[in-house]
């Protein structure tokens, strides 16, 4: 049996219910009601399936209206109800908005803020929690299958959800003013390459550099801001990796999804509370070598582990990838030194600044747009040094135009130079000769 769902009542008279003080008093009384006849039942109810739990909530919820004369209509009766069978059996004000596909990012800046992002816009929503106590024990119930500790002496969580989604949680006494909520969905079908160029991220000359790229074993370093597409990108250029050859990812937190036959996933892991156990990327990424891996796939690289990254890069590993945080190709170069010289690198700038021109052979730059949407900003290959600086190549720039209609339209602008990748070389010649077939 599905969950009770109300019968058609206009929009606007449903969300206005549900914001008023009625809606909130009700389900507040009606709540501590049911807790009190389920711990009547005592373990009788942990046998029920959610179909009983929902007719269950329906009768106890009529009972209890008659017995106070409560004066609500049978579609709000049945409103209340919904949102109780939620608060018994799932997640209370974020069921929905977790089973919305379209909904990419749910955040909660205490009770009464929840905002949510669909296409890449973030918009308020009207649900709320009764307060911030409610949104503990909804985040507490996330959490409870993954064994992780939300409290004063844990007050800070970033987990992995059992779907594949994200979870980060900062409470009081570091969040001032209620529980900070980050959850992050990711698709159960990452997107290809094919939809990719569909939904307008690029254009089908780009996508085919990037599969030759890929499949010439280049190195690749995806460079975005928060929330712009990296991981999405990632994913997708994975299916351009032959079938045959062993992919080792490393994340923080697991996100990535490829679409790939012999993957091995690995995922650091916190400390604990006195510090013990902890297992860092660049440990994880230091054991990968060890593991016959013909690519290694960092999902984002933040700190010391891009010095392993880079020797890996150098020493056989070719067609490895990773993202990085940078907002230009060349804020990506310099990130990735600043974090090196973090890391204690011993060597000069020079001899820094060869190791990744030697390691690096193009730089994918996505960016997410004012209205949501999320373009390859530019395709760049790193060309080798130039006295003391690192060279590169832009192949393709987004340079968007404005159509009649004073509608902004994709475009992708190249610059007409080909790859200097040796790696490329015979895709290139190919390129070439069956452009010229095609001439004559």
């Amino acid at each position: 049996m599905p969950p009770i769902a109300p019968p058609p009542m206009a929009e606007a008279q449903a969300l206005e219910f549900e914001k008023g003080p009625l809606f909130a008093d009700l389900k507040y009384r009606a709540h501590e009601h049911l807790l009190s006849r389920i711990e009547e039942l005592g373990a009788e109810f942990g046998r029920w399936s959610q179909a009983s739990i929902a007719q269950f909530v329906l009768l106890e919820l009529d009972s209890f209206i008659r017995l106070h004369s409560i004066p609500v209509n049978e579609q709000e009766v049945l409103i209340v109800a919904r949102a109780l069978t939620r608060e018994l059996t799932g997640l209370g004000p974020l069921q929905d908005l977790l089973e919305d596909a379209h909904v990419e990012d749910i955040l909660i800046n205490g009770h009464e803020n929840i905002y949510v992002s669909r296409g890449g816009v973030l918009q308020r929503e009207s649900v709320r929690f009764k307060d911030d106590e409610h949104v503990l024990r909804i985040v507490r119930r996330i959490l409870a299958p993954i064994g992780r500790r939300l409290d004063e002496s844990s007050p800070m969580v970033d987990a992995r959800l059992p779907d594949g989604g994200r979870i980060n949680v900062i409470i009081e006494p570091l969040a001032i003013d209620g529980p900070s909520v980050s959850i992050r969905k990711f698709r159960k079908d990452p997107l290809t390459p094919t939809e990719l160029v569909q939904l307008g991220t690029f254009n089908e000359d780009i996508c085919r550099i990037l599969e030759m790229a890929v499949q010439s074993r280049c190195n690749i370093l995806v460079s975005g801001g928060t929330s712009s597409g990296k991981t999405s990108l990632l994913n997708a250029l994975a299916n351009f990796i032959p079938s045959s050859e062993r992919i080792v990812t490393i994340e923080d937190t697991a996100e990535l999804s490829l679409n790939h036959n012999h993957v091995v996933r690995l995922e650091s892991r916190p400390g604990g509370f006195d510090g013990t156990g902890h297992v860092s990327i660049r440990d994880l990424l230091r054991n990968s070598l060890r593991m016959r891996p013909d690519r290694i796939i960092v999902g984002e690289v933040r700190s010391g582990e891009v010095l392993d990254l880079l020797q890996a890069m150098n020493t056989g590993h070719d067609g490895s990838m990773g993202t990085i945080h940078a907002s230009s190709p060349r804020e990506c170069l310099y990130r990735a030194e600043m974090l090196a010289g973090f890391a204690g690198f011993q060597g000069s700038e020079v001899s820094l600044r060869r190791q990744i021109a030697n390691a690096v052979d193009f730089i994918v730059q996505i960016g997410r747009l004012s209205n949501g949407r999320r373009r390859l900003l530019s395709l760049t290959e790193v060309t080798g040094m130039t006295d003391t600086m690192i060279s590169m190549q832009e192949l393709y720039r987004y340079e968007p135009t404005v159509g009649p209609d004073g509608q902004e339209q994709d475009q992708w602008v190249s610059m007409g130079i080909s790859p200097h990748s040796s790696k490329l070389q015979n895709w290139w010649r190919m390129q070439q000769q069956a452009q010229r077939n095609t001439h004559f």
